[in-house]
């Protein structure tokens, strides 16, 4: 069948219906399919492509994204031609794979999804399993000389844990997807450190005593050299924001320096640039300047708390466009919110989200003392909080990816 856009649309709209994400189903049977039998049987079909490049694996709770970013960023700047794959996506499904090279990036084209899509053997899998294998092969049709690949979730079980890496990394630790991952850090870390490969290096973040032991006990199981990354601030100047961006940073030139030794100024500078030159968006991201609005797609309770902290240490009245997805620990986050903030809730187009008028209920029953509104969608929501903002108002838009991703600004 010869390529359009309308047959192009259909064909996606077949993707996501025949073959469920997470993103947007959730971690029903369907979408979520824990173990790589299917992925080894499907990498196996394509020729095991990943084996054309090195790679660098990416884990963690929270800053992978970031981390990823910043990576391929600095790798770039080397000269090198840098696929990049991250999840989940924001507007379009083609933002979990790109290219960056030169200080820009370039998204897999709608041609080169339609043509995977026509010819790989597809039936039976999840769609995270089809990105995953779609992004491996188009890595190696473009001859990248080196790949970082972002875990989708855990790390043990993930469709990305076939690869065997250059180098492993960990990024901070956190308590999110604990129905899937376990109830404490140590048992989310033993999962994350899944990817530890024998004889590969591998780094995480910062020494804690509660996840220390599991990853030293993984790495001595794995037969890899474990290296913890050194604390760092944060270069003046990023253009990734956020609260944590220093801790990521610290993963990141860790990584280089095992990977390469010196970190020159040219990756330096990349990686004050990461957002511009990956395409990242979402991460404590200046939406608009009047009145100021940042939009940030950390959820769980470690992001949140930094990202509040934050915002209250501007000293400035604060509107929070917040929406959630309706697994989330709602009873951990709802204590983490500012009292002094007018709150906007809303519920995102997607079946996971929460509804905005449970959403206000529960909340109403958590912290009866918050000043809480509920909204039909974020749109409305957001444009509420913005027009009603006094001059030095700060407007958060957060709480879930899809909640960013609804936001009515230039994303």
């Amino acid at each position: 069948m010869e390529f359009t856009d309308s047959r192009y649309g259909e064909l996606i709209t077949e993707l996501f219906g025949k073959h469920p994400s997470v993103q947007n189903a959730g971690f029903t049977a369907g979408a979520y399919k824990p173990g790589i039998e299917a992925m080894c049987a499907f990498d196996d079909a394509l020729g095991h492509p990943w084996k054309l490049y090195p790679c660098i694996h990416v884990a963690g709770t929270n800053g992978k994204g970031s981390v990823c970013s910043m990576l391929a960023a600095a790798l770039s700047a080397r000269g090198l031609r840098v696929g990049l794959y991250t999840s989940p996506h924001l507007r379009d499904f083609r933002e979990r794979m790109k290219i960056v090279s030169g200080g820009r990036f370039s998204c897999i084209s709608r041609g080169e999804v339609w043509d995977f899509l026509q010819s790989a053997p597809t039936d039976g899998l999840s769609f995270f399993e089809i990105t995953t294998g779609m992004a491996f092969r188009w890595f190696a049709d473009k001859k990248v000389d080196i790949a970082v690949i972002e875990v989708g979730l855990g790390g043990r079980l993930d469709s990305t844990n076939i690869i065997t890496p250059a180098l492993s990394i960990v990024t901070s630790i956190g308590l999110d997807h604990c129905a899937l991952l376990g109830g404490s850090r140590a048992e989310i870390a033993a999962e994350k450190a899944g990817i530890f490969k024998k004889g590969i290096p591998a780094l995480v973040w910062g020494h804690d005593s509660e996840t220390d032991p599991v990853f030293e006990g993984a790495a001595t199981r794995a037969g890899a050299v474990l290296h913890y990354a050194e604390p760092c601030t944060a270069i003046s100047g990023m253009d990734l924001k956020g609260p944590c961006q220093g801790v990521n940073l610290g993963t990141v030139l860790s990584a280089l320096r095992l990977l390469q030794g010196e970190v020159s100024d040219a990756q330096k500078d990349a990686i004050c640039r990461a957002g511009a030159i990956t395409g990242l968006h979402g991460r404590w991201e200046t939406l608009c300047r009047q009145p100021l609005t940042i939009a940030d797609i950390g959820h769980n309770p470690q992001a949140l708390a930094a990202n509040f902290s934050k915002l209250k240490g501007y000293g400035r009245p604060l509107s929070i466009v917040y929406g959630v997805m309706a697994d989330k620990d709602l009873p951990g986050i709802a204590p983490l919110f500012p009292a002094d903030a007018r709150y906007y809730l809303c519920a995102p187009a997607t079946s996971r989200a929460m509804g905005a008028e449970e959403l206000l209920r529960r909340l109403q029953e958590l912290r009866p003392e918050l000043d809480l509104r509920a909204w039909n969608s974020v749109k409305e929501a957001v444009e509420a909080a913005t027009g009603e903002a006094e001059p030095d108002t700060i407007v958060y838009i957060g709480g879930s990816t899809f909640v960013v991703s609804e936001a009515p600004f230039a994303l």
